[in-house]
């Protein structure tokens, strides 16, 4: 699991479609699949219920999402608690 994989993740999460959380990160639409998919093959757990409206968080996808908002804030401090 790396740390874009979980940016996208949460990206999908709060934006509902893939197409728009890839415009968000600056990734084509593609790339950013398949990273979703390797993160579910890697858990072994389904992250979003698909469907032609956009996708759905499943109960193992809001489980995670809590947790990897927690861990991309905690990267996203460690330059200002390593310089404090």
């Amino acid at each position: 699991m790396s740390l874009t994989q979980l940016r996208y993740f949460v990206a999908v999460a709060e934006e509902g479609t893939v197409t728009r959380a890839a415009a968000r990160c600056f990734v084509s639409q593609p790339p950013m699949s398949r990273q979703l998919r390797a993160l579910e093959d890697e858990l072994s757990v389904q992250l979003f219920e698909r469907s032609a409206k956009g996708m759905r968080l499943s109960q193992a996808g809001e489980r995670l999402l809590e947790q990897a908002r927690r861990v991309l804030a905690l990267v996203e401090a460690l330059p200002a608690l390593t310089r404090a």
